[in-house]
């Protein structure tokens, strides 16, 4: 045996050894539970508590179940002490053989939507490294405290029944298949991972800025335990929403299996006058997902002109549109979407 691979089997011992922990032990049969995946994957790490947490619980189970794993820092540079922050997380994984690449954001930050558009680029930027390194699985960091954050921002925004199911375990983006092992965990259980293991995580500034809306919602959130929030009741809420939401999406993709046809060779996707024969929740999301489809966009249209696409198309006054980077027009009694130059 290689000095090398000695000393990777060392390195994986020491990974091992923590678990002797009970705690850690508990939380990564946790995860184990969640994740059951059986294939390569990637997973995405900032230096926070949930991510570095996340790096480390990945690298166990890569190790017990024998799969490939990559893992990527994204630098977005929106900070003078993020790229050190990055090769510090980057040197802290490796210590432990958690092999990473720092992924850049090069280029003029913006001034305004920082969050959104940072969010932006970062899976832009994981995306394509998932494409070179020919997987489809992303693991995020995503845990319980950001389930409950997403839902009273949605609140607030008037989502309808698919956001208020707020963050899903497992969806797909550009053939990317988002998986969020953690939103079972509090954040407690993975900042005591993280010093437990690591002895360190980044703090982001940001998290404490209340210009931004998360960080407001999660001070409104810790007023609400003052007056008795119950988490467990808010979890049954968001988990019965999505058993709603799961039904809704059945017959969504029974629309667009029965009703629409893609031409692949002129990649466009073709509705047929039973696609919009249907209620109007579910034509809104299929013909959310069909542009989707076409245009390869990750960051779903907004609503209002989704409506107001169909409202021409029923009432006969659609000639041409361009939406989520798609052209639409209406033939006859059909609706042909294809990809705008």
């Amino acid at each position: 045996m290689s000095l090398k691979n000695l000393n990777a089997n060392k390195i994986h011992s020491v990974l091992k050894k923590k678990l002797i922990n009970k705690k850690i032990k508990y939380l990564f049969n946790i995860f184990e539970k969640e994740l059951r995946i059986k294939e390569k994957f990637a997973v995405a790490v900032s230096g926070g508590p949930d991510s570095l947490a996340l790096a480390f619980l990945s690298k166990i189970y890569s190790i017990k179940n024998k799969l490939a794993v990559k893992f990527f820092i994204v630098d977005h540079k929106l900070r003078k002490e993020s790229s050190q922050e990055a090769k510090k997380v980057k040197n802290l994984l490796k210590a432990l053989n958690i092999n990473s690449e720092i992924l850049t954001w090069n280029g003029k930050k913006p001034k305004k939507n920082i969050q959104s558009i940072a969010r932006k680029k970062r899976y832009e930027l994981l995306f394509s490294k998932c494409k070179k390194y020919k997987t489809n699985n992303l693991l995020l960091g995503h845990h319980l405290d950001d389930l409950y954050e997403n839902f009273f921002i949605r609140i607030i925004r008037g989502s309808g029944l698919k956001g208020l199911s707020s963050l899903e375990k497992t969806n797909q983006i550009s053939n990317i298949n988002l998986i969020r092992p953690l939103l079972a965990f509090d954040k407690s259980d993975l900042i005591f991972i993280s010093k437990h293991v690591f002895n360190f995580f980044v703090v982001d500034p940001s998290n404490k800025d209340f210009k931004y809306t998360r960080v407001r919602i999660r001070s409104f959130i810790d007023e609400f335990k003052k007056e008795g929030f119950d988490k467990n009741k808010l979890f049954l809420t968001i988990k019965n929403l999505r058993g709603s939401n799961q039904t809704l999406l059945f017959y969504v993709e029974q629309n667009k299996r029965l009703n629409s046809f893609l031409n692949q060779k002129k990649n466009e996707l073709i509705l047929n006058e039973h696609f919009f024969k249907n209620p109007h929740e579910v034509i809104f999301r299929s013909l959310i997902d069909s542009i989707k489809i076409i245009g390869g966009k990750y960051n779903t249209v907004r609503g209002k002109k989704i409506d107001n696409i169909l409202n021409k198309i029923q009432n006969n006054v659609l000639i041409k549109e361009t939406l989520g980077g798609c052209i639409i027009k209406k033939l006859n009694q059909t609706v042909i979407i294809s990809k705008e130059d």
